[in-house]
């Protein structure tokens, strides 16, 4: 498969008065056409930072993109303009928000909400505007999709809107899709629907995904591949079937290992101690030494690179270098 997206290097920064805050701190990964490539880790971890830095979304005033590159079909998105990153946002790349009541406009009807997508990205009249957004309803679910239309984002369920989010996002047919915390709000029922909802558009329109997701049941319903986010940087990068079946990262084994198992009883859940660290006071060398269970002294020396340990499976730690051991 070749290469849809590829970031290189990328570091997002928000700036204080005295501060300098590396949320995203030299990310390196890459998405093939038509796979879904997970993105995974604790709150403030970087994963939606990540996701807003490709779509040009990063909050202002305070953050800015400060180095590497967003390949998307060999353009880097970092160099456009506003006006060229708006005609790329919705059409070639579009994204689905984690709380679909404040991505919707609470004064338009939901006709209008998708008519004006396909208006100005897709040039069609009012009239075949409104025909494909009754198409697209009907798509993900909707069997009355005319009333729906006419319809206010307050009237429908937390899953009817996210529905309608996703109509929208897949209304340009975009090549590729990112999906941050698209189930978060949604209960098991509703979630396990829009995850299949999501599986079946990305063969339809031939649609690569990105999801960004803390809930490790998601990624293994929907991912082909997972990257691991800790405090601004990927930890880990793996096939999901590897991942789930031997983690290599110590932070990938706590996150694994705090998933509660139908086959054995447990009276406690394990957790990983402590919290993800701010990034102004990311500690010196690995970003995981306060809270491993591994830390030698070369992990408070230096920070790990991101290396190849198998073929297709990437870790950055020391366990994983040669001539590093235990005793440090």
């Amino acid at each position: 498969m070749s290469t849809l997206l590829e970031i290189k290097n990328l570091k997002t920064h928000f700036f204080s008065k005295d501060k300098v805050l590396p949320v995203v701190d030299g990310v390196d990964f890459k998405v093939k056409k038509g796979e879904t490539l997970a993105i995974v880790g604790e709150s403030g971890s970087g994963k939606s930072i990540t996701s807003l830095s490709i779509m040009g979304l990063v909050p202002k005033p305070g953050g800015k993109i400060v180095e590497g590159e967003i390949l998307f079909d060999g353009k880097d998105l970092v160099q456009l303009s506003e006006n060229q990153m708006y005609k790329v946002r919705g059409n070639d790349i579009a994204m689905i928000f984690q709380e679909p009541m404040s991505s919707l406009n609470p004064v338009l009807t939901i006709g209008e909400q998708i008519t004006e997508v396909l208006i100005y990205h897709k040039k069609l009249s009012k009239k075949e505007a409104r025909q494909k957004a009754i198409e697209l309803l009907k798509i993900v679910g909707f069997a009355r999709a005319e009333g729906i239309l006419d319809d206010y984002p307050h009237r429908l369920s937390g899953g009817m809107r996210q529905r309608v989010m996703i109509a929208m996002a897949m209304s340009c047919d975009p090549k590729l899709l990112i999906a941050d915390e698209p189930t978060t709000a949604l209960d098991v029922t509703v979630q396990a629907q829009i995850l299949e909802l999501m599986k079946d558009l990305s063969k339809k329109f031939e649609s690569s995904i990105i999801l960004i997701t803390h809930d490790l049941g998601v990624v293994a319903e929907l991912a082909d591949r997972v990257i691991v986010m800790y405090a601004g940087q990927v930890v880990e990068e793996s096939p999901v079937v590897s991942l789930f079946d031997e983690p290599l990262h110590p932070y990938t084994q706590g996150l694994l290992s705090s998933i509660p198992k139908l086959d054995e009883e447990r009276k406690r859940l394990t957790s990983i101690a402590g919290n993800v660290p701010s990034p102004d006071s990311f500690p010196k060398g690995c970003r995981f030494n306060t809270r491993c269970p591994h830390v030698m002294q070369v992990c408070i020396d230096k920070q790990p690179d991101l290396i190849e340990v198998k073929p297709g499976r990437k870790s950055r730690c020391f366990l994983h270098e040669e001539g590093v051991n235990s005793n440090g």
